[in-house]
């Protein structure tokens, strides 16, 4: 509701901005037609004076030349800064924020609760908590409103995720703390998918490079950085253009590899199981995974003598397995 209305007014302040822009040139340009004649006359008297007074003349001279310079590096600068963006829109950036202050969040959510509804949502991230399950996450408003959701986050039952993710993650985060975050994850698409949403997930086991966000025409950008959380992370927005040469269809391209990898299994949100297929899309065979809903402790001697059960785990050792009956393995 709040959304909503922000968004609402936001867009009734952007049209009467251009409304007021027409009319402040149009007043703008008949004061100047008034008040032409009586400032030409100011000036005649005021250079009549100047031009027998030496020092008033070297004065104005010298203030003449301080503006000139100005001027002259002021459009410097300009052409400069053009060249500039028109690269950034050639590559097809149009937003930057280099903060994630309040009045900067308050942008991102309503820029993203605009380029999100009513379309398909395609996510690469890391547990989802931030982006997902957080009530004022990025996409905590946007799902409710999508199409479709594509989500790709890090595998938890990978062997070699923990070691990626204890290297990468802040000193509060670990890694038991992960696994729990991204089970809430996968709660929030299980209730997405309940209401109706078409919602799929897929894991992947290597470390978290980028947290990508596309929405339609738009895509999110960030970077996961080794010792920084990633909320403090600059965030780039990259738009379609339609000569197809910009970062947006190299970023767009990078996701639909990843998600189209045979490698990936799929998680069903229906039965709680890694499905693995095969390049062709024939399922080759299905991990039972067991979700918990133990509290995970914040720090690893929070669980020291209580129970070291993971908030979920797989039911059985990994492989090999035989394929799924019906189907071959490639």
């Amino acid at each position: 509701m709040v959304h909503e209305f922000c968004f609402g007014f936001w867009a009734f302040l952007r049209n009467a901005t251009g409304s007021l822009y027409h009319i402040v040139i149009v007043a703008l340009s008949a004061g100047i037609a008034l008040l032409l004649p009586a400032g030409v006359r100011q000036f005649l008297s005021f250079w009549s004076w100047v031009e027998h007074d030496t020092w008033s003349l070297i004065a104005i001279e010298m203030a003449a030349a301080v503006l000139l310079m100005a001027g002259l590096n002021y459009i410097h600068r300009s052409i400069r800064d053009r060249g500039l963006a028109d690269a950034a829109l050639g590559a097809g950036l149009v937003s930057f924020f280099p903060r994630r202050g309040p009045a900067a969040r308050e942008r991102i959510q309503a820029l993203k609760d605009e380029q999100g509804t009513g379309r398909s949502v395609m996510v690469i991230g890391s547990s989802g908590a931030g982006t997902l399950v957080d009530q004022v996450g990025d996409l905590s408003s946007v799902l409710d409103k999508c199409l479709e959701a594509k989500i790709l986050l890090v595998n938890p039952f990978n062997q070699g995720a923990r070691a990626r993710i204890q290297a990468l993650a802040h000193p509060p985060c670990t890694y038991p703390a992960f696994r729990e975050e991204v089970r809430q994850s996968i709660a929030l698409l299980k209730r997405l998918k309940a209401i109706g949403k078409v919602v799929k997930l897929k894991l992947y086991a290597d470390a978290p490079l980028i947290k990508l966000v596309v929405f339609g025409d738009y895509l999110w950008l960030q970077h996961y950085h080794a010792e920084l959380d990633v909320q403090n992370m600059p965030e780039y927005v990259l738009q379609r253009n339609h000569q197809q040469h910009g970062l947006y269809t190299l970023y767009a391209h990078y996701f639909m590899q990843r998600w189209e990898s045979s490698e990936l299994p799929e998680y069903d949100l229906d039965t709680d199981e890694l499905v693995y297929r095969s390049r062709t899309g024939q399922e080759i065979r299905r991990e039972p995974v067991e979700i918990g809903t133990r509290h995970v402790a914040a720090h690893p001697t929070d669980t020291a003598g209580g129970d070291t059960r993971e908030a979920f785990q797989l039911l059985h050792a990994p492989g090999p397995y035989l394929p799924v009956r019906g189907y071959d393995v490639e």
